[in-house]
């Protein structure tokens, strides 16, 4: 399947698919055993690893749970430079091709137990994420600018510019943008040890 002149696939998703046949062949799982322990299908993972498909938040979140690694540390093994200091300019930036959200790589690869992330959610978005990407670490949301709901299974969260959330046990969720303005929050991600 050959990819669209004016839908291309971006360089960060090519090596994020890329990343993911390494975990995958790294635990020695066959396609069929990352979609059995992520619950995404085995075509799906065949073309993400291929370049031949953007992988959406959903999907990413589904497979990086399936690791036991967060979005983030997915994202940054494919893209992060080495070094303490991590410059704007080479921070890794991705963006769901589904819903337009922004999520940037904020903190350098290190061995803290920390990871720390900047999304930009558009104006109406929603994106959900399973129970799996949240099992293996603890998280915080802080809300940098306008308001975002978050949906914590039946929990609802309307929170606002300042205030911060520590997530519960894992739970189905859903970022939510109710307003017609853009919102910019902070993930902060503590893996457990």
């Amino acid at each position: 399947m050959s990819t669209k002149v004016d839908d291309p696939i971006d360089s960060l998703s090519q090596r994020i698919g890329m990343r993911v046949r390494i975990e995958r062949e790294e635990r020695g799982w066959s396609l069929t055993d990352l979609a059995a322990h992520s619950g995404v299908s085995r075509a799906m993972v065949h073309k993400l690893e291929r370049g031949e498909s953007s992988p959406t938040a959903t999907l990413l979140a589904r497979l990086s749970g399936a690791f036991g690694l967060s979005m983030s540390q997915l994202i940054a093994r494919a893209e992060a430079k080495e070094g303490r200091l991590l410059r704007q300019a080479d921070q890794p930036v991705w963006t769901d091709p589904q819903t337009h959200y922004v999520r940037r790589h904020v903190s350098p690869p290190s061995d803290l137990p920390l990871d720390l992330v900047q999304v930009e959610l558009p104006a109406g978005a929603r994106v959900p994420m399973p129970a799996s990407a949240y099992i293996a670490q603890r998280q915080l949301i802080w809300v940098l600018q306008g308001a975002l709901v978050f949906m914590e299974g039946d929990a609802r969260h309307a929170m606002e510019a300042g205030d911060c959330l520590e997530l519960g046990p894992p739970a189905d969720c859903e970022f939510r943008n109710e307003t017609a303005a853009p919102c910019s929050y902070a993930v902060v991600v503590l893996r457990k040890s």
